[in-house]
């Protein structure tokens, strides 16, 4: 851990804050601390900035409630600018989008991005819009018997692969269950941040279980 001193603010005693969400790792916004909103917000827990154009201290979601929960903070190899990782409890930024990040300017034809959170969110479009042709618009409708069948037909197809120690024909069967099981997850109505914070707490679990383990 270094000591906030070591940080370089610029001459008007300020330095960039990337924030990025926890979950999804899109980035949220780009925003300003000095050393004073930067205290608060490790003292809090919560994302505070110093407002540029307000010209004072601006506790994101004081009034909104869009509050950011901080995860962490890290410096670059220079030390004059931050990344903030945070799990947001709404929209990034003031015009009601998740993100400020939302005006494409290139986007290359060779290369596509991918993200576990744009999945989903095809995955939840097929629900609502039923895409004729779409395999996954007819997964749900057919129901969760279907899906729960696909789940445990490729579950026994991840098994074989891996037992076969076939890496490649492992990791595509792993990517078949991880794809139905997503559909399953916008069948049930569970989201990955839900994922996320379960895993994170069993994390804690196994690592006190550990301990104990070691202790005894």
């Amino acid at each position: 851990m270094i000591n906030i001193d070591e940080l370089k603010f610029d001459e008007k005693g300020l330095i960039p804050a990337i924030v990025v969400d926890a979950v999804s790792k899109r980035v949220l916004t780009l925003a300003y601390m000095n050393k004073e909103s930067l205290e608060i917000s490790m003292k809090k827990g919560l994302t505070c900035f110093w407002s540029r154009s307000r010209q004072e201290l601006w506790l994101k979601g004081e009034t909104s409630g869009n509050y950011q929960h901080i995860v962490s903070i890290t410096a670059d190899c220079d030390k004059d600018a931050l990344t903030v990782v945070v799990e947001p409890d709404g929209p990034a930024c003031h015009l009601g989008t998740e993100s400020c990040f939302e005006n494409p300017l290139y986007q290359s034809e060779d290369r596509h991005e991918f993200s576990y959170g744009g999945l989903m969110k095809l995955i939840e479009g097929r629900k609502t819009e039923q895409k004729e042709g779409s395999y996954t618009t007819y997964l749900f409708r057919k129901g969760l018997d279907k899906i729960l069948k696909k789940i445990g037909e490729e579950s026994t197809e991840v098994i074989i692969a891996a037992k076969a120690e076939d890496k490649k024909e492992t990791v595509y069967e792993i990517a078949d269950l991880a794809y139905h099981v997503m559909v399953l997850m916008v069948e049930a109505g569970i989201s990955l941040e839900d994922i996320h914070k379960e895993l994170a707490s069993r994390h804690v679990i196994d690592h006190k279980v550990k301990q104990e383990k070691m202790t005894k």
